[in-house]
């Protein structure tokens, strides 16, 4: 837990709110350190290639007029994204990053002595999120193949929740929830609980029994979806990410955005960038072939991973978590670490994955050393 409050003193201080208390950290993906050895960062998830030539053309240009403000209303953007979906322009907002949105849809939806509901674990953002907004975080458990526990999330539901958040395909695991699982999901929720279904990955799913939010929108009154320019596009940089939900919902997201909160380069980069979906798409089938190698590779070693929907994945390692995550530091790996957990390895380049694949196979001997001699699984 991260406690930003200063200790107690006899000097007057200004107050802050009791939340920073126990508000829980985010922790990015680690920056490769200063080193002559080559390294590789498979920490945040982020696309490996560099940006479409067609995009930076349009950013490169655009960036003569930063010295004015964007366009708060993002309307060209908004229309692109409303066409590209069939939905109407009114059901389309933006922030900066799909997380920022997911920070509105809270503060617009929950507050003090509400809950917001989610699998655990999964966007560390979640948590800390739901606690800024003075509401109570409900952790449901993933199931033993690390997926999301509908029935228990479902379960979890009380006269409290106002918000429940499904992360399909799911960060760290990589598992996705199919379409019949979330229509027996969605018939047990009540309407005026908003489920929003996050799919930051979904560009990588193609799992053809996956659920796809787009669907459920436009079946249920009470569900957004997330979708976001920082994976699959490749514009983690710039931060930009939308949600496409009822008009009221919307509407009240742009009411709590923050005013100019996306840059003119950001909605410059994702409109170029959906008129060059092919080269995108591409890029993606390359992205998923990586992974499957990847996840193939991690098997024959003999790591017990769950396969991926996502540009990333899982390695359950528990308490030997940081032991392991130092070996792939030092193989010049840099890997996201969950503290007692696991080690979620994004996708990257061929040689970066083929880098990967050694540490892990070092890796898997420690492990499975220390957990001979302690007994864990």
């Amino acid at each position: 837990m991260a406690n930003v409050l200063p200790p107690s003193s006899t000097a007057e201080r200004v107050q802050l709110r009791s939340a920073l208390r126990v508000l829980p950290a985010y922790k990015p993906g680690k920056f490769p350190a200063v080193s002559d050895v080559v390294q590789y960062k498979l920490s945040s998830n982020e696309n490996p290639y560099p940006p479409l030539p067609s995009v930076r053309e349009t950013v490169e240009k655009s960036a003569a007029g930063i010295n004015v403000y964007p366009d708060m209303a993002c309307a060209a953007i908004t229309e692109a994204v409303a066409k590209r979906w069939d939905v109407p322009a009114g059901s389309v907002s933006f922030g900066a990053g799909s997380v920022e949105v997911a920070s509105q849809i809270i503060r617009a939806v929950a507050g003090e002595g509400d809950e917001v509901i989610f699998a655990w674990r999964s966007f560390e953002a979640y948590p800390m999120l739901t606690a800024l907004a003075g509401a109570t975080a409900v952790h449901v458990p993933l199931t033993t193949d690390e997926r999301h526990d509908l029935p228990a999330m479902s379960a979890a539901v009380t006269h409290r929740t106002r918000l429940i958040f499904v992360c399909t395909p799911n960060n760290p695991t990589g598992t996705s929830v199919t379409a019949g699982e979330l229509h027996t999901f969605m018939e047990s929720i009540p309407q005026d609980v908003l489920v929003v279904i996050d799919e930051a990955y979904v560009h990588f799913n193609v799992d053809p029994s996956a659920a796809h939010g787009i669907d459920f929108f436009r079946t249920y009154p009470n569900v957004v979806v997330l979708h976001t320019f920082s994976k699959a596009y490749g514009l983690a940089g710039l931060r930009i990410g939308y949600a496409i939900a009822p008009d009221y919902i919307s509407a009240a997201l742009r009411a709590v955005a923050i005013p100019f909160g996306v840059s003119a380069l950001a909605q410059t980069a994702a409109l170029a960038s959906l008129n060059a979906e092919d080269e995108i798409k591409a890029r993606i089938t390359t992205m998923v072939a990586e992974r499957e190698k990847l996840h193939s590779g991690l098997v024959r070693i003999g790591w017990d991973v769950v396969a991926s929907d996502g540009n990333f994945l899982w390695l359950r390692t528990g308490e030997a978590t940081h032991e392991l995550e130092e070996i792939f530091t030092n193989a010049g790996v840099i890997v996201r670490a969950y503290p007692g957990d696991g080690i979620r390895i994004s996708i990257g380049t061929v040689e970066a994955n083929t880098k990967a694949l050694e540490a892990a196979k070092n890796a898997f001997s420690r492990f499975t050393a220390t957990t001979q001699r302690t007994g864990e699984r």
